[in-house]
């Protein structure tokens, strides 16, 4: 009889030891964008390759589309806790630090090869203050350039006098003051009502949130100014990545990496295919005019100058390992 119950409790004791060493943990991840985005896309992969790597000890659920928390409120909730992880725009955050905002700044780095090169002189600086807040920076992944859509023709600044302009950070607000816009803010879930209600003339954007949005049932010209390629961060609690064991952690941070290097070159494909979208639907695709590139470097001149005013000595730092 003993014999029996001391098996019995050997098996009960491997039992829950198997059961401890199987035990899932469950992160959410919010996100502003649809899910048919390549962002979303991008992220529903790698949720899927943590999944995979980490043998199901780590379920990662993606939450597309301001599902679970609104654009502006995702910072706030990684920190918090009341997300594990989450998708920002950094450049939104430019208010709270100015070195958010760097890669929103007008015509400072303004293609792929450029922005990468911003990134390497920001990461540093970036990983720095997110580790102060209790956050580490997974991966970032870039927009495609931005350009301007609009109702009408649009031949200089002048043009834009007056007009109801989409803004979704400090940046594109600044912009739409110096160019005498007006400046309403709508953030990209909305950004379809807001066209089809008269809320929004004028918007910067990428061609990938113009075909999120069907911008082409709304406003008649794309200009390629290619002014600026903002960046997505996928941000993770500290305290939340602490606690997993180093397997799952060095799975999260495999398939971190992964996901920045196939979305850099997903955003590169998605700026080409989305234009040839936006032609496709009758949308006017064109360079803009000598006149209108001038004044918009004019006016990315002006924002770098008060960036840097107000970024001091950091933001000089990463500029200068920018433009090395």
């Amino acid at each position: 009889m003993k014999r029996r119950a001391f098996h019995l409790t050997l098996a009960a004791a491997a039992l829950t030891l198997s059961g401890a060493s199987f035990a899932q943990t469950k992160w959410d991840l919010p996100s502003a964008y649809p899910a048919t985005n390549f962002h979303s896309v991008n992220l529903a992969t790698f949720a899927a390759d943590v999944d995979k790597a980490s043998g199901g000890k780590l379920k990662i659920t993606v939450h597309p589309g301001a599902s679970l928390f609104k654009g502006p409120e995702i910072k706030r909730a990684v920190q918090g806790g009341q997300a594990q992880a989450g998708e920002i725009l950094l450049a939104a955050y430019q208010n709270e630090w100015q070195m958010f905002g760097a890669d929103g700044l007008p015509f400072l780095a303004d293609s792929y090869d450029e922005a990468m090169k911003l990134y390497k002189a920001q990461k540093p600086i970036l990983e720095k203050k997110l580790a102060e807040q209790g956050m580490s920076l997974l991966y970032t992944v870039p927009w495609p350039p931005q350009g301007l859509y609009s109702k009408k023709a649009i031949a200089s600044a002048a043009d834009l006098k007056g007009s109801k302009w989409r803004a979704y950070s400090p940046a594109t607000s600044r912009i739409a003051e110096l160019v005498a816009a007006q400046p309403v803010t709508v953030q990209a879930a909305e950004l379809s009502q807001a066209l089809a209600t008269g809320v929004v003339e004028t918007n910067m954007t990428s061609g990938a949130t113009g075909v999120d949005s069907k911008l082409y049932e709304h406003l008649k010209f794309y200009y390629d100014v290619q002014a600026w390629l903002p960046k997505n961060a996928v941000l993770v609690n500290k305290k939340a990545f602490d606690a997993l064991d180093k397997p799952t952690q060095d799975a999260v941070l495999k398939a971190a990496a992964d996901a920045e290097t196939r979305g850099w070159a997903e955003s590169r494909k998605v700026n080409t295919d989305t234009l040839a979208t936006l032609k496709a639907n009758g949308m006017t695709v064109t360079p803009p005019s000598a006149a209108l590139k001038a004044d918009l470097t004019k006016v990315g001149d002006t924002m770098l100058k008060e960036w840097l005013d107000k970024a001091g000595a950091d933001g000089q730092a990463m500029l200068d390992a920018y433009r090395k």
